[in-house]
């Protein structure tokens, strides 16, 4: 069984920050790539930002710079984090992580980022 656990999401005024962190836990073989989607309303779910095995990361154009994808462990856990600044009224949007290893993908719940004016 795999678990992904998000946190970190929540309201902020525009050009605020937040801290989204997903931490991944159970039967996980080999990761292979780590990273975070949005869904807008109406589209289809996008990527945001991804990082591999071995620190090399991709971002949506949209970012322009603002967000910074990383990855750790502790203990049992291997977590990724995304580092949100500047934020604008677009990048509202529930945020889902996203975990690939050689056999499958697994996703989370997602987590609610909402800017406001």
């Amino acid at each position: 069984q795999v678990q992904l656990v998000e946190s970190g999401g929540g309201l902020v005024q525009a050009g605020g920050s937040l801290r989204l962190s997903c931490a991944a836990s159970g039967r996980i073989f080999a990761v292979t790539r780590m990273g975070w989607y949005r869904q807008v309303p109406g589209k289809e779910r996008e990527l945001v930002a991804r990082i591999t095995n071995r620190d090399r990361t991709e971002y949506a154009e949209f970012v322009k710079g603002r967000f910074t994808i990383s990855r750790d462990s502790d203990n049992d856990k291997i977590k990724v984090l995304l580092q949100m600044n500047g934020l604008e009224l677009e990048h509202t949007a529930p945020y889902y992580c996203n975990v690939e290893d050689v056999l499958t993908e697994y996703w989370g719940q997602g987590t609610q980022v909402t800017v406001s004016s």
